[in-house]
């Protein structure tokens, strides 16, 4: 394994053990930020954050916690953080919950991800998975009934079914619920489930029976644990053959319709400290490298600009009206200007 791959990999294994990150020992009440949010988009911000600190040098503190998108924004919309990691946009209800409360936001794209279906190395019967398969695994009518792999595809061994996958305050169980089940938030509830996509790649790599999806930088960072499976986007994909999660099927549109955006969320009372609109500038300026650099999918310079301009020129709000669509091509954070 390469020196930085293995660095990498460290870090997995602290968002693992010990998911609450200090820059600093100590600072004052203006030289501290508060993030908190999703565990997909921790990664990003923990690189950032250490470039920043290297930058800027000991008289700051960042805490970066791992609570899931939707736990995340519940603190966010209480005016409790400066910054929300999202692995989704901002729902209704959580936009309602912010503007009763004050919170105004600039809601600012950072990558791309895809969500990766793995299963455990010793799986060599499994290459590829459809959507009405996925589905068929996953629906909340396959609780208690949907136990063995030969009961989703006769071809499959009649083995037990053992499911891993994010819980309930996850932005990726968010996503997934709605691009595979149609309809966000109905999934089955018998399986394993965490927040921290760490122990899921865990589980997964400790169970020779078992299937889970997670973002896919944790699938790179740990692909000599576990099995990448191609995934048959159904009639609206691009492509008809089963298609693997990579940078170029991402950037393409054709790993469809498990692609999605990722975004910080900045408070804008908060933003006024200067530290935090430097951050933040620092991170929209740093985000093509280090986006890559943890094995997730960057942006094309046109829309970090905007992005950058956004949070400039102070155009709160979000271009996504409460809504998480599937299928977003890259290209389309160009055309959701945000309104509160």
């Amino acid at each position: 394994m390469k020196q930085k791959d293995q660095a990498l990999a460290h870090k997995f294994m602290a968002l693992l053990l010990a998911p609450t990150i200090l820059a600093t020992a100590a600072a004052g009440p203006d030289d501290n930020i508060e993030i908190s949010g999703s565990s997909t988009v921790y990664l990003i911000t923990e690189a950032v954050t250490e470039e920043f600190h290297a930058v800027k040098g000991n008289d700051i503190r960042i805490s970066i916690r791992v609570s899931g998108t939707t736990a995340g924004f519940i603190h966010f919309c209480r005016g409790e953080l400066d910054i929300q990691n999202a692995s989704r946009p901002i729902l209704k209800d959580e936009m309602a919950t912010c503007k009763k409360n004050g919170v105004s936001y600039y809601e600012l794209p950072i990558g791309f991800d895809a969500t990766a279906i793995v299963v455990h190395p010793s799986n060599t019967w499994l290459t590829s998975v459809t959507l009405s398969e996925l589905k068929s695994m996953w629906e909340p009518t396959a609780q208690d009934k949907v136990k063995t792999w030969n009961q989703v595809n006769s071809q499959w061994p009649s083995r037990p079914l053992k499911l891993y996958g994010p819980g309930g305050d996850s932005g990726t169980f968010d996503y997934f619920t709605e691009a595979v089940v149609g309809q966000p938030r109905a999934s089955r509830r018998d399986y394993e489930g965490s927040e921290d996509d760490m122990k899921i790649v865990e589980g997964v790599a400790n169970d020779k029976d078992a299937l889970a999806y997670v973002p896919l930088a944790y699938y790179e960072q740990n692909k000599h644990r576990l099995k990448l499976v191609a995934v048959q986007g159904g009639t609206k994909a691009p492509k008809k053959e089963a298609v693997l999660p990579s940078k170029e099927t991402v950037i393409d549109g054709s790993y469809y319709p498990l692609a999605r955006p990722l975004f910080i969320y900045v408070a804008a009372k908060q933003s006024e400290k200067p530290l935090v609109r430097d951050f933040v500038e620092f991170y929209l300026k740093e985000a093509p490298k280090l986006v890559s650099e943890v094995k997730y999918v960057s942006l094309t310079p046109a829309v970090y600009e905007m992005a950058t301009r956004r949070f400039r020129e102070k155009q709160l709000g979000t271009g996504y009206q409460g809504e998480a669509p599937v299928g977003l091509h890259i290209n389309d954070l160009l055309a959701r200007p945000p309104t509160l």
